[in-house]
């Protein structure tokens, strides 16, 4: 199954963006493509783009139930989904929860310390510099967002920690970190990209087991099944092998 869709905008890491026949929408086509340390490992996973578009689109409705506002709309096949055209914030929001990866590289603490209260730091969005870790005074000095705008993502991005923390709690995951990226829509502020193991840390919560992309950063193989089981836990409906 496909849905009609016009031109190619952005092709992504595992993800592509197409134009459709409503300029205010976009389909989002989640592939089977995984990669990790700035594209330079790459692989297709089959599946792996059925189960994260299941994923967001659950994660997604579920934070705007809370009231967190996103650019999600529908799913319309197993990989792709529509979501509203947004003007991108060319800055990655990141709030963590338990120190692991690059925070344990920079500071030295001990990967598995809890944060509370949880950490918010700020990533320009750009492979080619490796994503290198910005503040308040740079994101305005050159103008990627206004300060009412990078208040808007703070509140944003720690309401979602709000709503997400105890709903993998509640399936025996941790949230360890997780990103999320923000655009302009008619004024406002909205949560664009994706949530999926792609882009967060989710350890279980009894063994610690990884069930996010650091299965595939570390070699640890079993990728798509530690997402299918996150799904499974959170109560995720993805459609039937055929």
């Amino acid at each position: 199954m496909s849905y009609p869709h016009g031109a190619e905008l952005y092709r992504g890491k595992a993800k592509t963006v197409y134009a459709t026949d409503d300029a205010d929408l976009l389909l989002m086509h989640y592939r089977d493509d995984t990669s990790a340390f700035d594209g330079e490992k790459k692989a297709a996973l089959a599946r792996k783009g059925m189960v994260n578009n299941h994923i967001n689109a659950f994660v997604m409705t579920r934070l705007a139930q809370a009231g967190v506002p996103t650019h999600f709309e529908r799913v319309v096949s197993p990989q792709d989904s529509l979501v509203r055209r947004l003007d991108m914030v060319p800055v990655e929001c990141v709030v963590r929860n338990v120190a692991a990866g690059s925070l344990v590289r920079r500071l030295g603490v001990t990967e598995g310390l809890a944060l509370d209260p949880p950490l918010f730091e700020l990533f320009l969005k750009n492979d080619a510099l490796h994503d290198p870790m910005v503040n308040d005074d740079h994101v305005l000095a050159f103008g990627w967002a206004t300060a009412a705008e990078l208040a808007r993502m703070r509140e944003l991005s720690l309401a979602v920690n709000g709503v997400l923390k105890p709903l993998f709690a509640a399936a025996g995951i941790t949230l360890v970190d997780y990103k999320l990226e923000f655009g302009r829509y008619q004024g406002a502020l909205l949560l664009g990209d994706e949530f999926t193991p792609d882009g967060c840390r989710l350890w279980d919560a009894g063994s610690g087991e990884r069930l996010d992309k650091d299965r595939f950063r570390r070699d640890l193989g079993g990728v798509v099944e530690a997402y299918e089981e996150v799904a499974r836990r959170l109560g995720v409906d993805l459609p039937a092998q055929g």
